[in-house]
């Protein structure tokens, strides 16, 4: 599928998105939630827990790196706050290969056995939301508004995550069992295509024999935990600040979270994210929270106090991960331009050598 393609249907998504979600707004509500939320305490502390979230996503990636280099923790921020603003900024996905990109200009690490550290990270937080989102299920209705939408995108994600991750367990313990498998199916349709996946696979079984240490790998499982608490306990503060405290007897419906919600609600917006869209997941973030939210309050403050918080809080996230990544970028005198170049021209030959990383890291 040739980008354009891809491009016209991750924005038709959007737009579909965005359309469903204002569709039902009653917008001098929604407005009057706006002006009225508890700004001046709420978004200074969702600011500063949004610098936890960014502080225990960069430190865990450390620790899983830690089995091929200890990377300092400057070189290590700077990568992941310029990585995770290539990756909510970048269309088609591009902004995957960032913070591989980066630490590989920055460290001895390869680019390849980086790649497998992000995609290792991914699965395990994928399992993580999928299996927190079934436990949490349990404590809701069954006849809550879309629990059965929601039930199916939950187990479509442990599937999705589960495969993945037992997948890299059986390639890492039968390597040989694998590949022979792999040839034997995939290799009748096409020997081609079938020769770079296990070339890639085998990257990633030779990244996956350098794990970490007993002790970093509860560090970073710390600093996922401290990350996934962090999200669902800020969502739900944020929420509770459209209180219409300011409203002055104009028309307001109150939003109220409790953290039992906030956890809910996230998994179903991560969950929400899996649908490729544009850039920032725009769209999809917002709609999945309307739709997580819907399980337990009414519709009316949904469609009016409720998309003011799902589009805030959208942008509100956005824009501090651009912040930082913008504030590093400069630090580190990169250009976005090369950086982002140089991942689309990999991703156009499928290249994967770190040689070409490393060059670029030499003239950046």
């Amino acid at each position: 599928m040739s980008r354009w393609i891809k491009g016209a249907v991750s924005l038709a998504i959007t737009a579909i998105c965005m359309w469903w979600t204002f569709k039902d707004t009653n917008f001098p509500q929604m407005w009057t939630s706006l002006k009225s939320a508890n700004w001046m305490f709420t978004l200074p502390v969702y600011l500063l827990i949004l610098v936890v979230i960014h502080l225990a996503r960069t430190l865990r990636w450390g620790n899983l790196l830690s089995g091929l280099e200890k990377v300092p923790f400057s070189k290590l921020n700077e990568a992941s706050a310029i990585g995770f603003m290539m990756l909510i900024i970048l269309p088609f996905r591009l902004g995957e290969f960032a913070r591989p990109f980066l630490i590989a200009q920055r460290s001895g690490i390869r680019r390849s056995a980086a790649m497998t550290s992000v995609v290792l990270e991914r699965i395990i937080d994928g399992l993580i939301i999928a299996v927190l989102l079934r436990v949490l299920m349990f404590f809701v209705p069954d006849d809550a508004r879309d629990i059965d939408r929601i039930r199916i995108g939950a187990n479509l994600m442990f599937l999705v995550f589960g495969s993945g991750f037992l997948f890299l367990v059986l390639a890492r313990w039968k390597h040989d069992l694998v590949i022979g498998l792999m040839r034997k199916t995939m290799g009748r349709i096409s020997a081609g295509a079938t020769e770079k996946v296990v070339h890639i696979v085998d990257g990633f079984v030779g990244a996956l024999k350098q794990l970490p240490d007993a002790k970093n790998m509860a560090m970073f499982l710390f600093w996922t935990a401290v990350y996934w608490v962090a999200n669902g306990a800020g969502m739900a503060f944020f929420a509770n600040g459209f209180d219409c405290s300011g409203a002055n007897g104009a028309e307001c419906l109150p939003l109220t979270m409790t953290l039992f919600q906030g956890y809910f609600i996230l998994c179903v917006v991560i969950v929400g994210m899996m649908i490729p869209a544009a850039p920032g997941s725009a769209g999809t973030a917002q709609l999945a929270l309307l739709i997580g939210m819907g399980v337990f309050v009414s519709q009316q403050v949904v469609n009016s106090s409720g998309v003011a918080y799902a589009n805030v809080l959208w942008l509100v996230q956005i824009v501090q991960q651009i912040l930082f990544g913008l504030f590093f970028l400069v630090r580190s005198h990169t250009s976005f331009s090369e950086v982002a170049g140089k991942l689309s021209e990999q991703q156009q030959k499928g290249d994967d050598s770190d040689n070409d990383a490393q060059r670029t890291g030499a003239s950046a």
